[in-house]
């Protein structure tokens, strides 16, 4: 069966999925093995990031190697993995619901990553679609073909896409790779002429929103500047940018200081104090919609850092 999957070369399958489609990947991983397909199973993550490790391990194999590398991924739908699976070069991947698709996927499109759902296909049917799947070799026959051989004008365009579509987006990531000497970090190049929104609530502060979901921004602080202890109802990262800042995280108790590049995940609830040294600015993230709750006010903030400061305390 592996043999008659990939043609001469042996076939090897990287999986992965979400807790959603985590028993139907399990079931098709068993169903491999017992096809004796070499099977590298990267277990369960969120739907994203199984995804992306699937698509990241097939992108970077080689299309003319020993081996044939090909993915295969679940979540609930079958849509979230497809999505980011395809963030990779070189990868192809197909949501498929039943035979049909798979094997449009694999005829037409040359599918090698197969994306399956854990909530609509049950594992005999998804077994079936697999199978198909493995054993449809790219421009045979099938359901949109009406199971004829295609026509030689579309079996020359299908030749040609193989050619074709790795070039898409070639030279925006070769432009990028051009950006990126340019500037010192990814995230600088980002915010490049960019222009901030005073926070009203904390002198001293401006910030500007890059992405609503996952919520994302640039914040600025001049020197000197002070917020006050206070907590979110969600967990936020942050990565220094340009300066130099003190974060006293009073729920825990810690202090961390940080510089440029320097890494820092406050959870929900935590109550935190910051004293910026140097003009600062830093990228944040977080999930939800912003709020921010002050556990105290700004004179008193500035006192109990100014104390800490001089106590040298941690």
């Amino acid at each position: 069966m592996a043999e008659e999957a990939s043609g001469k070369r042996p076939l090897k399958i990287v999986a992965g999925a979400d807790s959603f489609g985590c028993s139907l990947k399990d079931a098709l991983v068993s169903h491999l093995r017992s096809l004796n397909i070499d099977v590298e199973d990267l277990g369960t993550s969120s739907y994203y990031s199984i995804a992306a490790d699937v698509g990241r391990r097939v992108s970077s194999s080689s299309s003319d190697g020993a081996v044939e590398t090909r993915g295969l991924v679940a979540c609930g739908t079958g849509v979230g993995v497809a999505i980011f699976a395809n963030k990779f070069p070189g990868v192809f991947a197909a949501t498929c619901l039943n035979p049909s698709e798979a094997q449009n996927a694999r005829s037409i499109n040359n599918s090698n990553v197969l994306a399956v759902s854990g909530m609509s296909t049950v594992p005999d049917s998804a077994i079936e679609i697999l199978d198909t799947w493995l054993n449809t070799p790219f421009k045979s026959p099938c359901p949109a073909s009406d199971s004829k051989p295609w026509p030689p004008e579309i079996e020359t365009f299908l030749d040609n896409s193989i050619k074709e579509m790795p070039k898409i987006g070639a030279e925006e990531e070769k432009q990028a790779a051009l950006g990126s000497e340019e500037a010192s970090c990814t995230l600088c190049c980002l915010v490049k002429n960019r222009k901030l929104n005073p926070i009203d609530i904390i002198p001293g502060g401006s910030m500007k929103i890059l992405r609503e979901t996952p919520t994302s921004a640039i914040v600025r602080f001049k020197a000197g500047s002070v917020e006050p202890a206070h907590h979110h109802t969600f967990g936020h990262d942050l990565v220094v940018l340009e300066g130099k800042k003190s974060v006293w995280n009073l729920t825990k108790k810690a202090r961390y200081d940080l510089g440029v590049g320097d890494y820092l995940f406050t959870p929900a609830g935590d109550s935190h104090r910051v004293k910026y040294y140097e003009d600062t600015e830093f990228f944040i993230k977080w999930e939800g919609q912003w709020d921010m709750f002050f556990d105290e006010e700004l004179e008193a903030a500035h006192k109990a850092v100014d104390q800490e400061l001089e106590n040298g305390s941690k």
